[in-house]
């Protein structure tokens, strides 16, 4: 898993902050300069928050635990949601409800709606109501898909939290603190790094950016999960070997 080297960040826009007016002081020990009004991220920050994050990630795939990933801006959506999927990994990419985690019992109340409906559309239970009560129905599915679709899978809340533009889903790291999960984030200049425990900071704006940072991370889970694999695959080769020592 090779980490994106200072060029590549740099071409991708990784070290673009907001305006100086924007900025938030806290931020202070992660800039490099200003040029022209607008702050310039230090990439080896960046390249140090994106280590340690990445380390800590494979951890919690290897132990089996979920990370919950939460890009609800435009930018990042479709970056975001391919990288959980390839993974496994649960998301939020729409809107961030709230009680999306304080209160999961009624969130999966409403996964459960979501699915019985997707169950009944396409048993056949439902050809006998009308096209419109069929058509409402179809409705409320998509709408309710769109929200927690990705979430669908989560049967308990989940360990931890990687969130893109941690000012813009401020509700839900919140969510994650109350909850006491691990939450890490990329910080832009305008942020509170202190708010989260791995802080990455970078260009949460631009897609070019977002992409480069997340997909790393991604790597990281993809080898957690393989090194996962691999040790249980060892332990019932071990097993087998003493069933057949045994016998």
């Amino acid at each position: 898993m090779d980490k994106p080297t200072q060029t590549q960040l740099l071409e991708a826009g990784v070290h673009f902050g907001h305006l100086r007016k924007k900025w938030n002081p806290k931020m202070s020990p992660y800039i490099f300069t200003e040029k022209n009004g607008i702050h310039l991220i230090d990439l080896n920050m960046t390249v140090q928050g994106l280590e340690r994050a990445a380390n800590a990630m494979r951890q919690i795939a290897k132990a089996g635990k979920k990370i919950l990933f939460v890009a609800t801006k435009k930018q990042a959506r479709e970056i975001v949601t391919e990288a959980a999927k390839s993974v496994g990994m649960p998301y939020i990419t729409d809107r961030w409800q709230g009680g999306m985690l304080t209160n999961f019992n009624t969130i999966r109340r409403s996964i459960r709606k979501m699915q019985n409906i997707e169950r009944m559309l396409n048993d056949g239970t439902f050809d006998n109501v009308t096209k419109k009560e069929r058509l409402d129905l179809t409705r409320e599915h998509a709408k309710k898909n769109k929200v927690l679709g990705g979430i669908a899978d989560l049967n308990r809340i989940p360990n931890a939290m990687f969130v893109v533009d941690i000012v813009h889903e401020h509700l839900a790291v919140a969510e994650a603190k109350k909850l006491n999960l691990r939450t890490f984030g990329i910080c832009d200049t305008n942020a509170d790094p202190t708010s989260i425990d791995y802080a990455i900071p970078g260009n949460d704006d631009a897609s070019k950016s977002i992409a480069i940072m997340t997909n790393y991370l991604t790597e990281a889970i993809k080898q957690g999960l393989a090194e996962r694999s691999a040790d249980k695959d060892n332990k019932e080769a071990q097993a087998q070997k003493k069933e057949e020592t045994a016998a």
